[in-house]
């Protein structure tokens, strides 16, 4: 069957890393807009993008290009839901929110990215 790939078995890390590798390649930026999302509520794209900056120290940067792009996509799949709204110095901005399929997409990224992790910290201790 074409375009059918085959998984390792679900107990092993190769499993969560081929798993994650299949996701869409954008599935890291999603998780951190839909926790973002689930630790601020509502927000706009800039507060987003803010957000994951001083949550990170600094580490992790969204860049436009990228952001709203994914807003978009997660838009379209209902993970999130946007409105327009007027901020309080009087522009106007898209705010979005976590929808009910948002949080339990969030909750599946997140195991498959703590598994993976807890994996490759284990791995490192070894090394």
């Amino acid at each position: 069957m074409s375009g059918v790939t085959h998984l390792p078995e679900r107990s092993t890390l190769a499993y969560y890393v081929s798993r994650m590798a299949q996701e869409n390649p954008q599935a890291a930026l999603e998780l951190l807009i839909l926790k973002t999302l689930a630790a601020t509520g509502p927000n706009h794209g800039f507060g987003i993008a803010l957000h994951i900056d001083e949550s990170s120290s600094g580490l992790l940067r969204v860049e436009e290009g990228s952001l709203y792009p994914a807003l978009h996509r997660l838009d379209k799949a209902d993970f999130i839901e946007a409105e327009w709204t007027v901020t309080e110095n009087g522009r106007r901005a898209r705010v979005y929110r976590l929808t009910r399929s948002g949080r339990k997409r969030l909750k599946e990224i997140e195991e498959s990215w703590n598994t993976l992790a807890e994996g490759v910290k284990r791995v490192l201790r070894w090394a």
